[in-house]
C-alpha cells in the first residue's frame, strides 16, 4: 500500500488494485483533552478507538445501504484498524455536511444569543468547508456554487442525503435509548460520477446524548452494538 495522505484521525493509503485502504487511528478531535467531534484539531488520544470508530462505521454503513444510501464500503479489518473502499472525488479539499437535531456545539458558539443547548432544530443543514487553517469556515450554498465546488444538484443530492441519514441513525439511536444531537458527513463521487456517503460514521462524527449526558466515544459503541 501507498500512503497518499496522513490526517488527523485516519490515514489514507492507496491499493496496488486501485482501492483506498483507511487506517484509523486513536486520535479524536477536542481541545484541552476533551472531546468534541466540531473541533478542527486532535483534543487526545483513547486507546482502541480506531477499532471502535470502525465498528460503528461498518454497521452504519449497512444499515444506510439497506435504507438505498450510496457509499464507499467495501470490506473491513476491525483487529486492524482498517476499511477498504472505492475511491472518490472530493468536493474541493473536502466538504462537509453537518445535520442538527438539537442545538450543541459551534451552533451554540456561534448562536448562543438565539439558542439553548438542547432546542430542538428539526435537521437543519449545515456546510463547512475542511480547511484547518480558516477554522472549517460555514459556506452557504450560492457560494459553494459560485466557486465551482459542487453544482446546484450536487448541493441539493448531499443536502438530501445528509437528512434522510440522519433520520435514519437518529431512529436506531432512539431504539437504544440514545438521543442524537448533529451529525457530520462528507461526500464525494464515485468514477460514474454518482454521489456517495464516504469517510466514516463513528463517534468522531456525532454527538450523542444518554440521560442528559454526552456518551464518550468509546461508549458508543459498546451501546449502539450489544
Amino acid at each position: 500500500m501507498k500512503l497518499i495522505y496522513e490526517g488527523k484521525t485516519k490515514n489514507v493509503y492507496e491499493n496496488p488494485s486501485g482501492t483506498i485502504t483507511l487506517k484509523l487511528k486513536d486520535d479524536a478531535t477536542g481541545k484541552d483533552g476533551v472531546f468534541d467531534p466540531g473541533e478542527n484539531s486532535v483534543g487526545l488520544s483513547i486507546d482502541g478507538l480506531g477499532r471502535e470508530s470502525l465498528r460503528l462505521t461498518v454497521y452504519y454503513f449497512g444499515v444506510l445501504t439497506e435504507q438505498g444510501i450510496p457509499t464507499h464500503y467495501i470490506a473491513s479489518d476491525i483487529s486492524a484498524a482498517t476499511m477498504e473502499v472505492y475511491p472518490a472525488t472530493m468536493f474541493g479539499k473536502g466538504v462537509e455536511f453537518v445535520c442538527r437535531c438539537k442545538a450543541d456545539g459551534s451552533f451554540i458558539r456561534r448562536y448562543g444569543s438565539y439558542a439553548k443547548v438542547g432546542d430542538d432544530l428539526d435537521y437543519i443543514v449545515e456546510v463547512t468547508l475542511k480547511d484547518d487553517e480558516r477554522k472549517d469556515p460555514p459556506i452557504t450554498k450560492e457560494a459553494l456554487v459560485a466557486l465551482k465546488i459542487l453544482t446546484d444538484s450536487e448541493y441539493e443530492t448531499c443536502a438530501a442525503l445528509t437528512k434522510k441519514a440522519t433520520k435514519i441513525i437518529a431512529a436506531d439511536l432512539e431504539k437504544k435509548g440514545l438521543q442524537l444531537y448533529d451529525l457530520k458527513f462528507e461526500f464525494g463521487k464515485n468514477s460514474d460520477g454518482q454521489v456517495m456517503l464516504i469517510d466514516e460514521v463513528s463517534a468522531g462524527c456525532m454527538r450523542v446524548y444518554k440521560g442528559g449526558e454526552i456518551v464518550k466515544p468509546m461508549d458508543l459503541g459498546a451501546l449502539v452494538l450489544s
